[in-house]
C-alpha cells in the first residue's frame, strides 16, 4: 500500500510540526512548507493525497493558494483542508468557495485534525478513477459526455464551463452538482441525495452544506443569483435545474 503524502503549508513553526508530528503517527508521510509561493511550486512539482494550508501565509495567501491548485494540472483534485484563526462565517466560506473541501478553526484539536484528513483521505481522486467507476461510497461516478443546457455548456474531460461563450470557473463540488442537475434536467433532488452524490467519502457535512452549495454555485451561472432562474428551489423537497 502506498502511503499518502501530505503537505502542510503554515507559517507557525510549532503548528506545522505539530500537524506532522500527529499525521505521521497515523502512517502519512508528512512535509512541511512555511510559505506559499514555496507550496505553489512543490505542488506543481510533485503529487501529494492531501494538503493541510493555513490561510494566513505569507508570499500567497491560501485563497489564493487553493485557487492556483485547483487550476493547476499536478494536484487539482487533491484533498485540501485549511485552518483559519478566524471564527467569522466569511472566512470559511471563502476558503471553500476557493475550492477548499474542509476546513478547521485554530485552536483546533489533535483528535478533530486526524478525523478530518482521515475522512479526506478516504475520498476517491477524480484523476485516479476510470469514468463509469465505482466510488468509495458505492455511487458511480456519474461525470461523462459533454452536455448544452440552457445555454451553458459542460465538458467534463476538460473540466470546463461555459456559458453564453465565457469561461466559468467552478470547484470540483459545484462542477459535480452542476453536471448532476444538468444531465437530470427538471429531476428534483432531495438535500440527501445530493449530499450522498456530491460529497464522496466519509465528511464532516450536513444538509446545510448543500444549501451554501447551491448558492455559491447560483452566484456563477445566474444573472441574479437571488431571483435564480436554472437553479430552482422546490420548497420543502430539494433542488432541480429549470425544466426546457
Amino acid at each position: 500500500m502506498v502511503t499518502p503524502r501530505v503537505l502542510v503549508v503554515e507559517d507557525e513553526p510549532n503548528i506545522r510540526e505539530l500537524v506532522c508530528l500527529h499525521l505521521g503517527l497515523e502512517g502519512y508521510t508528512c512535509e512541511g512548507s512555511g510559505d506559499g509561493k514555496d507550496a505553489l511550486r512543490r505542488t506543481e512539482a510533485e503529487r501529494f493525497d492531501l494538503l493541510v494550508l493555513d490561510l494566513m501565509i505569507p508570499g500567497l495567501d491560501g485563497v489564493s493558494l487553493t485557487r492556483a491548485v485547483r487550476n493547476g494540472r499536478t494536484n487539482s483534485d487533491v484533498p485540501i483542508l485549511v485552518l483559519t484563526a478566524r471564527r467569522d462565517e466569511s472566512d470559511k466560506v471563502l476558503g471553500l468557495e476557493s475550492g477548499a473541501d474542509d476546513y478547521l478553526t485554530k485552536p483546533f484539536g489533535v483528535r478533530e485534525l486526524v478525523a478530518r484528513a482521515r475522512a479526506l483521505l478516504r475520498r476517491p481522486r477524480q484523476a485516479s478513477l476510470p469514468q463509469g467507476a465505482a466510488t468509495a461510497n458505492g455511487h458511480a461516478d456519474e461525470l461523462g459526455a459533454p452536455i448544452l443546457v440552457h445555454g451553458i455548456d459542460i465538458d467534463p474531460p476538460r473540466r470546463r464551463v461555459r456559458i453564453d461563450g465565457r469561461d466559468v470557473e467552478l470547484t470540483d463540488q459545484e462542477f459535480r452538482l452542476l453536471y448532476l442537475l444538468a444531465t437530470h434536467v427538471g429531476i428534483v433532488f432531495s438535500r440527501e441525495a445530493l449530499l450522498a452524490k456530491i460529497w464522496r467519502g466519509d465528511t464532516f457535512v450536513t444538509v446545510r452544506s448543500v444549501d451554501t452549495l447551491v448558492k455559491r454555485l447560483r452566484r456563477r451561472i445566474e444573472s441574479d443569483p437571488a431571483e435564480p432562474q436554472l437553479l430552482l428551489t422546490v420548497w420543502g423537497v430539494g433542488y432541480k435545474l429549470a425544466d426546457l
